[in-house]
């Protein structure tokens, strides 16, 4: 892998693992079109790492908050509440953990075959006209404060369908957000704040297969490159779409994915 190709991949990462339309089938798709070999299930976590880093110091005052909330509750001090959203948080983690931990393989499978990603992606863009289309006939507005645990479960649920290559995580937790009635802002931030620890175990679990394969000299300096193009575009897209979500809908988002998807497909079985 040349400098330039981690640099693309890394800046394709940072900026689809937080906007609505599949970082997962983007890192398969990119490379497919341009004809460049598989970067690996290996580099794939390292951007993870990357993206995970941006996440985290995007929230750092929440989960600051969150453990300082925890330490409340352990000494038998009052909470503030934040101590809610972590559970609310760990709560939703279930489902993905779960569902990652069973159908591992079969799901790791899939990133090789470009026109699974593509069906994965319209159901992506599908999940997005659903959740403006649901928002227009039901009751918006819950925040933060308002969200319950069942909501959280939800979103989680949202969050395993991820799993599959293809179908957006931050896409499929902001419409499972939006469809149980809180507001845009809020259901994206849910979305940042509940892929954490599914980031951060995905590239735990897979940061074996880079120490197996070894880093070599030549090597070192792509992986680097990478990981901070990742860590700096995710920035950049978090603070993006929480602004953008304030007064925009996701409907932009549903069209990007359906547009590369029926291009993908077309290439697949025409060319």
């Amino acid at each position: 892998m040349t400098t330039l190709q981690a640099f693309i991949l890394g800046l394709v990462q940072g900026l689809t693992e937080f906007l609505p339309v599949s970082s997962s089938g983007h890192l398969v798709l990119v490379p497919w079109w341009l004809g460049w070999d598989n970067p690996g299930l290996a580099f794939d976590a390292l951007l993870h790492w990357g993206t995970l880093l941006a996440v985290v110091i995007f929230f750092w005052r929440d989960w600051w908050e969150m453990l300082m909330a925890l330490v409340r509750k352990v000494q038998g001090k009052p909470a503030q509440g934040k101590d809610h959203l972590l559970l609310a948080i760990i709560i939703g983690t279930i489902p993905a953990a779960l569902l990652g931990f069973l159908l591992q393989d079969f799901f790791e499978g899939l990133f090789g075959k470009p026109a699974a990603v593509a069906v994965f992606m319209i159901v992506t863009g599908l999940l997005l006209v659903f959740a403006e289309r649901w928002t227009k006939s039901h009751r918006q507005g819950r925040s933060m404060g308002k969200l319950s645990y069942w909501d959280a479960l939800l979103v989680g649920v949202g969050q395993a369908l991820a799993i599959a290559p293809g179908i957006s995580r931050s896409g499929s937790t902001i419409a499972a957000g939006l469809a149980r009635g809180l507001d845009r802002p809020t259901a994206a931030r849910f979305s940042f704040l509940l892929g954490t620890p599914i980031i951060f175990g995905a590239g735990l679990l897979k940061l074996k297969d880079l120490v197996e394969m070894g880093v070599s000299g030549s090597s070192t300096t792509p992986l680097v490159v990478g990981f901070l193009t990742a860590f700096i575009s995710g920035l950049l897209a978090i603070r993006y779409l929480l602004r953008y979500l304030q007064n925009h809908t996701l409907y932009i988002f549903a069209y990007y994915v359906w547009g590369v998807a029926l291009l993908s497909l077309a290439r697949y079985f025409l060319v």
